[in-house]
């Protein structure tokens, strides 16, 4: 095995015989003297010739720490992004004039690494085109929408040896790849680190000895890392062991490294400020390029800037929202006023009608109970509304914050406003479970005849069903914004005209907490009066049906590849309970 000085005059002298001993000491960063011991030994074996020329039995030392190959991480969202990742990936944004992953691509065959493979998931399709204009290989992560980058790396694992993991998103001033590689590393920069960048902490050595999250330290971990091939077999085999562990669905393979670095040895590979750099908002890629808003092609910035009657010099600000189970948003400031960016989400054209969302928009603006929204496209979905400052969700245990949510549902349903849409619960859930069938999507074994007792249930509600009116249909906590005495109802994408208990029931079963008696209690407040039998019941039942038609919504949700987390339960739980609830009030009637 080489020794570090002789490797590094080895490799530099096999890219250029003519280099000096002090360029080869500054491109190493090693001593003079080092490099002088170095190569006189290196002669002595055999490996230089009398005029310092690599020999073959040279170029077979270095053989085995040739790099193999590339393998770059693409399959990310790149939420913080947001909205411009709505569009595109944002290993496609073009950087100072190049797309960033192309440049990359570029760069490592510029050093003579050819054999490169792009993970991709999250709108894959962007870069199928550069299998055959770059000459590299695409692999789909299957699992991209649920697990962290862990998994890409894991679905890669059939070809890593000596290899390079590459991020799609950064940029580098200088090429920073090489054709020969002696061992194990991340790449480390001592520049200004972002809160969530992990922190190296180095022996004398370089070796890493931690890896902290958000840490303190000098160098951190920013740009491409390398694995030999006995690095490359230990990793994934501590991937695997940890893969179906459900702490690891969202961790980073830099936690799973970082967890088990005594284990392993990689050492750092250091950079000096303004080489390496990773865009994880778009403060950051406006602070790199300047030009960068001006010239990225963007629907959403248009629409922004012919809503809002701005430039895009005007917008500042931007950050994602986490926040929404349907849509992506982002927030934003124009001229000193902040906003919303609705991005709708993926799969929402076929369940939600943009038409009749934008004319209940319009008729909870006049009537006070929205005044955040300021335009939608009814065609394409997206949705500018105005951001209000410091409010918080409705509290399902505040009976102040219940009597006014239910009092602003009565205003609605008795305001007389009347459109030219309607929808159903049991009839759009029927539809969604049509969707899941066709595309196989495997429902579980009580589906069948949970629907089978919801459908009961809301036959009887339509036999004694008044006039549909108008309704929100997704009247629930956290679509409430309060702000001390201030309450406003926003997200009404299915607002339409149907029956107005249906309102009661998404307040109920998303996410209150109530029981069937708590329910019942509050009933009072949205009457004005205590609710006779009827009312009871058919209240109870539309608890029911809309926890079905949601838990049959979170299932689509899952099969587009955007999971609700523990949602999918909470409403199923409601449909079971609730309907249950029903069916025994109906039943005592019949008797």
């Amino acid at each position: 095995m080489l020794s570090k000085y002789q490797f590094e005059v080895l490799r530099s002298l096999i890219v250029s015989s003519d280099k000096t001993q002090r360029e080869i000491a500054s491109e190493a960063g090693v001593s003079l003297g080092s490099v002088n011991k170095a190569r006189k030994s290196l002669k002595d074996l055999g490996f230089l010739d009398g005029e310092g020329r690599v020999t073959p039995l040279g170029e077979s030392a270095l053989s085995s720490y040739r790099v193999d190959n590339a393998v770059i991480l693409a399959a990310g969202s790149a939420s913080r992004l947001a909205p411009l990742s709505f569009e595109k990936p944002k290993a496609m944004f073009e950087v100072r004039g190049e797309v960033l992953i192309e440049r990359l691509i570029r760069q490592l065959r510029e050093a003579g690494i050819d054999d490169i493979t792009v993970v991709v998931g999250y709108m894959k399709e962007s870069f199928f085109y550069l299998e055959e204009d770059f000459a590299v290989k695409i692999l789909v992560a299957p699992e991209y929408s649920t697990r962290n980058n862990h998994a890409s790396l894991y679905a890669a694992r059939n070809i890593l040896g000596n290899t390079y993991i590459c991020n799609s998103d950064e940029y580098y001033t200088e090429n920073i790849f090489s054709r020969y590689m002696y061992r194990p590393c991340l790449s480390a920069c001592s520049d200004d680190a972002d809160e969530d960048e992990y922190a190296l902490a180095l022996d004398a050595a370089h070796r890493i000895v931690g890896i902290e999250r958000g840490g303190e330290g000098f160098y951190f971990s920013r740009g491409p890392a390398y694995f030999d091939r006995d690095f490359s077999a230990k990793f994934i085999s501590l991937i695997a062991d940890e893969y179906d562990d459900p702490s690891t669905a969202n961790k980073l393979w830099d936690d799973i490294l970082a967890d088990h670095i005594r284990e392993l040895a990689v050492f750092a590979r250091l950079y000096r400020p303004g080489v390496v750099y990773e865009f994880d908002s778009l403060t950051d890629l406006t602070k790199f390029d300047r030009d960068f808003f001006a010239n990225v092609d963007s629907r959403i910035l248009d629409n922004i800037c012919s809503t809002l009657d701005c430039s895009r010099d005007d917008i500042s600000d931007v950050k994602p929202v986490n926040a929404g189970l349907t849509n992506l948003s982002t927030m934003f400031t124009v001229k000193g006023v902040r906003y919303i960016y609705r991005h709708p989400g993926n799969g929402t054209e076929k369940i939600i009608n943009r038409e009749a969302e934008a004319f209940a928009l319009g008729v909870a603006r006049d009537l006070g109970l929205d005044d955040t929204f300021l335009y939608e496209d009814p065609d394409e979905g997206w949705k500018i509304s105005l951001y209000i400052e410091g409010c918080s969700e409705l509290d399902y245990g505040n009976p102040d914050h219940v009597a006014r949510a239910l009092k602003m549902g009565r205003a609605l349903h008795t305001s007389g406003k009347v459109s030219p849409y309607s929808f159903d619960f049991y009839d759009e859930g029927v539809k969604i479970a049509e969707i899941l069938k066709r595309i196989n999507y495997p429902l579980p074994c009580d589906f069948e005849e949970l629907a089978s007792r919801v459908g009961a249930i809301a036959a009887k509600m339509h036999a004694e069903a008044g006039e549909p009116v108008l309704c929100h249909n997704d009247f629930y906590g956290p679509n409430f914004l309060v702000r001390g005495d201030e309450m406003r109802l926003i997200d009404w994408e299915y607002a339409a005209m149907g029956d107005p208990a249906c309102d009661i029931g998404n307040f109920v079963a998303q996410g209150s907490g109530y029981t069937v008696e708590q329910t019942l209690a509050i009933l009072p407040l949205y009457y004005g009066r205590e609710a006779s039998d009827v009312e009871k019941r058919h209240c109870l039942a539309a608890v029911g049906l809309v926890g079905w038609y949601w838990y049959i919504w979170a299932m689509y949700k899952e099969a587009m590849g955007n999971p609700v987390g523990e949602w999918l339960y909470i409403w199923y739980r409601a449909a079971k309970r609730y309907t249950k609830a029903a069916e025994a009030l109906y039943q005592e009637e019949a008797r």
